[in-house]
């Protein structure tokens, strides 16, 4: 404190400011303290004026700024908190403590989180309640600039701000997560739409910005960022890359053919296999989508001008874009083979692809589970590899031994399991992705059965593209995958499942906290999954498959191609396409149509039993809504397949085709409360084998001992089924009467 009197100044703070110690990184500060202060501190004790700094720091005297701090070594940074927690905030501290988990707030990124805090409180004064939004962004980016000039990559940087939307300091309108602060930059004027592009011509960005302004009401984010590109960068920037000085839509003949030349093109870089880069010129695949887009701007304007013609009446000239240029009939046609071809490259491998994501996440539990029981530094084995766990213990990084490489053997089980979740979630709904992501804990009901009383679960499909919502019946495959992803994103202190925000990518919005299903802890803070995350870990499970496409190249898959199979195979499977066009969520036929990928040999066959029976039982009404009557049939289908040992899972509208030999059928879904029943059978069949036997009946042994084998299997599955079953997690989901209720209620209160 003698030293700073020696600058300038009336606070202390003032006179930290104007001392070389305020510039200096927080480690160069201890070693020259000594220089700077000379002969006025005596002997040369750089502890001691580390600890005289610190006590100005926690009494809050001087408050040095925050790359000071981030520059401040880990151990100085663990003097600090020990200091300035039971000198500024202690209740609010320990709090915080007793609202996080033991095991988060003692690992490493829940120190990190802790310190973030300190050093805040350090920077800023005052308490934990004090601290703002403003704040914490104002620490992420100094955190940032620190990072970057140590060229260190970091992860769990805002854990700190979620625990404090957890304590409640901040204020409701505060954004729900800084994670994605650098990707979340909302929804933007129409100026700055057309503004990113560069538009010289000062009256066609006006006019563009005005046209979108019009279409807006009309139009999601999402078709008014495509329109914004493809007006005013494929379409006018174009033209002003090649025609400087270009101000009018009236384009000369020339100009609108060179134009339309050069959209239908575009370069690509490609990396060659000597690793060069060059560039390719490959044709535009979303062609038709621009000459639509540019069409429909001058055939607006020409209509407009009628009723405004002092606004749009000087731009209304002729379209240079013409019927043929919009033809999409032979593009939809090839679009149409393309997936076709697809699509039934894939429909075989879907096994194939569920069996590898099943196998590669037991491989990874296995390889997890051999880490934790290995000592910290220890050497362990695995499918042929030696690994040697991390030396700190406490975290679950391994060195492949044989090729140098490090990884995070808990974060590749989390990618395997939620790879072998999606594959399983879309193989057995047949939704989008986007709809898979916003399934919830709520998007789980019962409905019971009127005429029985026998509940069946549904999964609710919130609206997507279409806007519509709707519901699926859960068949015990997806239960299964359901009650795993419930039991893993629990929140072990509450059992309930976690809130969490998301954010829309295409509209550029925040949706309200849900406790969404496809969620994970992510360096302590439960974040929603993003489709990239999914797709990447749905391809490390495709490269263990070794599958290949007809050009022998890897297969891939998307997520879409899940909806398609679904679809397809539904279809052939016998479901009427006007009921999977209400369980796919599309609003037209022709779409459900175009997603059914039938084999030209099946289409043959189809056709010709589709005419007979349009004949007969369907004239003109094969492609409609259902009915409620259908509806209720279709339902009805699920009451009308419980049998006396159990239920049969045929497919709706499928005749038996075992003749009732129900012992037999492969279809059949034997009920546990039913086991003695086929005890009885198989007794009987035993008995009835020995009299055969006996007596000499050679013509019925064979009969009766395929029956006794049927008999004895359906018994061995009802045993595999009960010990699966004592497994079973409740799902909480809430009853349909309960859903009914609120609803209900709702409206009568607006009443």
């Amino acid at each position: 404190m003698q030293w700073l009197e020696t600058f300038p100044g009336v606070t202390w703070q003032q006179r930290w400011n104007t001392s070389p110690a305020s510039t200096r990184p927080g480690n160069d500060w201890a070693r020259l303290a000594p220089g700077w202060i000379g002969t006025a501190a005596g002997p040369s004790q750089r502890q001691a004026l580390s600890g005289g700094l610190l006590s100005l720091i926690c009494a809050d005297v001087v408050r040095p700024a925050l790359p000071w701090l981030l520059s401040r070594a880990s151990a100085n940074m663990t003097s600090l908190r020990i200091g300035l927690i039971p000198a500024r905030d202690l209740e609010g501290f320990a709090q915080l403590e007793a609202m996080i988990e033991s095991a988060t707030w003692s690992s490493k990124v829940g120190r990190h989180a802790l310190h973030s805090l300190v050093k805040i409180v350090a920077a800023k004064g005052g308490t934990l309640a004090d601290i703002t939004v403003g704040d914490a962004v104002e620490y992420l980016a100094a955190l940032k600039a620190a990072n970057k000039a140590a060229n260190v990559k970091a992860r769990g940087n805002t854990l700190f701000y979620a625990w404090l939307r957890e304590l409640g300091t901040l204020p409701a309108e505060a954004p729900s997560s800084l994670r994605y602060l650098a990707n979340t930059s909302g929804q933007v004027s129409m100026e700055q739409l057309v503004d990113r592009f560069g538009v010289r011509c000062r009256p066609v960005r006006d006019l563009l910005v005005d046209y979108l302004k019009e279409r807006q009401p009309g139009l999601d984010y999402t078709s008014l960022n495509n329109l914004s590109r493809h007006l005013a960068s494929n379409f006018w920037g174009d033209l002003e890359q090649h025609h400087l000085g270009i101000d009018s839509l009236h384009l000369a003949p020339e100009v609108s053919a060179a134009w339309k030349q050069r959209c239908r093109t575009r370069i690509e870089r490609r990396r060659q296999p000597d690793g060069e880069v060059r560039e390719v010129v490959t044709g535009r695949a979303n062609v038709a989508s621009i000459m639509i887009s540019v069409r429909a701007f001058y055939l607006d304007i020409g209509q407009w001008a009628i009723d405004e013609p002092a606004r749009w009446g000087p731009w209304a000239v002729p379209s240079p874009i013409k019927d043929a240029d919009v033809a999409v009939v032979k593009d939809n046609k090839r679009r149409k083979a393309r997936m076709d071809h697809r699509t039934r490259e894939r429909l075989p491998a879907l096994p194939a692809v569920a069996r590898a994501a099943s196998s590669c996440l037991h491989a990874a539990k296995a390889r997890l589970q051999a880490l934790m029981d290995t000592r910290p530094g220890g050497q362990f084995a695995f499918a042929g590899d030696t690994f040697m766990r991390a030396a700190k213990d406490g975290t679950t990084w391994a060195v492949n031994i044989a090729t140098g490489r490090r990884v995070d053997l808990a974060l590749a089980e989390s990618r395997a399991f939620w790879a072998w979740a999606m594959v399983e979630f879309l193989q057995h709904t047949g939704v989008r992705i986007e709809e898979m992501l916003e399934a919830s804990h709520h998007s789980l009901i019962q409905y019971r059965l009127p005429t029985t009383g026998e509940i069946v679960p549904l999964l609710q499909i919130a609206p997507s593209r279409t806007d519509e919502e709707r519901v699926i019946l859960v068949s015990p495959e997806l239960a299964d995958v359901l009650s795993a992803i419930i039991a893993r994103i629990r929140d072990p202190r509450t059992g309930a499942v976690p809130y969490v925000s998301s954010y829309d990518m295409a509209e550029k919005t925040w949706n309200p906290q849900m406790p969404l299903l496809f969620q994970w802890c992510r360096s302590g803070e439960s974040s929603r999954l993003s489709p990239k995350l999914l797709r990447e870990a749905l391809q490390e499970v495709l490269a263990s498959t070794n599958l290949t496409d007809s050009a022998g190249r890897p297969l891939d898959f998307s997520p879409h191609d899940f909806r398609r199979i679904f679809i397809t195979d539904a279809i052939r499977s016998g479901l009427p396409p006007h009921i999977a066009q209400v369980i796919a969520g599309h609003t037209s036929i022709n779409t459900t149509m175009g997603y059914n990928a039938i084999y030209p040999g099946e289409a043959i066959e189809a056709h010709r039993a589709f005419i007979a029976r349009r004949r007969t039982l369907r004239p003109s009404e094969e492609y409609r809504t259902p009915t409620n009557e259908e509806w209720v049939a279709f339902l009805g289908h699920f009451e009308r397949r419980k049998l006396s040992i159990g239920i049969c899972a045929r497919a709706f509208g499928t005749p038996c085709i075992h003749e009732h030999a129900c012992i037999r059928c492969s279809m059949l879904r034997p009920d546990p409360d039913q086991r003695h029943r086929l005890v009885e059978i198989r007794d009987n069949l035993i008995a009835r084998i020995t009299e055969a036997e006996q007596e000499g009946w050679l013509g019925e042994i064979e009969g009766l001992q395929v029956s006794l084998a049927s008999a004895e299997e359906k018994l061995i599955q009802l045993d595999a089924e009960q010990v699966r079953q004592r497994q079973v997690i409740d799902l909480g989901m809430p009853h349909f009467s309960q859903i009914a209720t609120r609803i209900s209620t709702a409206r009568g209160s607006s009443n």
